[in-house]
């Protein structure tokens, strides 16, 4: 049974430093959550070490910006390791090509801004899909429209034998209380009709090899044990942290409110019930982060 406590200072001392989800966890996509600030400032006034670890397909300087504008203040948080910053490198690296088609929407732009982690980037070039080595998918092009209706061009370009490579792992998130699709769930769709997908967020280990570098330029040395992971999806932030072998802290308020039937706290028996049909074990639970 996964301890439910009541605040992060409950368990906050046994740890040296947090990989910390954003949404869902920090804001909710339009604002702050203020219990969340708090908790994350008193921490880090004990001495401890808050990366941000996000899906987001962007760079961590567009983040910082979006952070500033939801009423996060710099005092939250350290550093931040982003989805996006991953996929970007692999990019500039070829990945999929030199020619891509894009999938996402305008203010997903900046995400071929030219990247300086790399001696000799390739030149990356925006074409229609029909002349497309690769995919580059931050995200749909209309957040609120099934996955099922990419199915004519994934056909397209699975037939083709084009990779997609997807910014941001995540299924879905809550902008407010407008649930909207992400990048993660047209990649799965591609990859369950045949095409392949390179994944570079939360669950998968680049985006955990960033946060230890970004962790490293602030505090190095810190023992894997003394790291928790915080954040509310059972298939990115629990399943990575375990495939971490690190401590977790599942935020059942987010996006899996009604399955554990969160008010304030979790429902226990509701909570154990979903722990076990999503296969996950966290270390802890609680409703908001606070």
């Amino acid at each position: 049974m996964t301890p439910i406590i009541d605040s992060l200072a409950d368990i906050s001392d046994r740890y040296d430093a947090l990989f910390v989800d954003l949404w869902g966890c920090v804001h909710n996509g339009v604002k702050a959550i203020p219990s969340a600030v708090e908790a994350l400032e008193a921490y880090r006034t004990r001495g401890g070490t808050v990366v941000l670890v996000t899906n987001a397909p962007r760079s961590r300087h567009e983040v910082a910006k979006q952070l500033s504008r939801f009423g996060v203040p710099d005092a939250a948080y350290d550093d931040i390791a982003t989805s996006g910053d991953s996929a970007r490198v692999a990019m500039f690296q070829g990945a999929v090509g030199r020619k891509v088609f894009f999938m996402g929407q305008p203010h997903d732009l900046p995400f071929f801004e030219p990247i300086r982690l790399l001696d000799d980037p390739v030149e990356i070039t925006r074409v229609p899909l029909e002349e497309a080595e690769g995919i580059v998918c931050c995200g749909p092009f209309d957040p609120h429209a099934e996955p099922e209706v990419n199915r004519p061009q994934f056909l397209f370009a699975k037939q083709k034998g084009l990779k997609l490579l997807c910014a941001n792992p995540d299924i879905v998130v809550d902008r407010g209380e407008q649930r909207e699709w992400c990048a993660g769930a047209l990649a799965a769709l591609y990859d369950e009709m045949g095409g392949e997908s390179l994944y570079f967020g939360k669950p998968h280990p680049p985006i955990y090899d960033l946060a230890r570098r970004r962790l490293a330029t602030h505090r190095a040395g810190i023992d894997p044990a003394a790291i928790l992971a915080i954040g509310d999806g059972p298939a990115t932030d629990i399943r990575g942290a375990m495939g971490e072998d690190i401590d977790s802290l599942f935020i059942t308020g987010g996006l899996a409110r009604e399955e554990t039937k969160t008010s304030q706290q979790p429902d226990p028996e509701a909570l154990d019930a979903y722990i076990s049909s999503e296969m996950i074990n966290p270390t802890f639970a609680i409703g908001m982060l606070k």
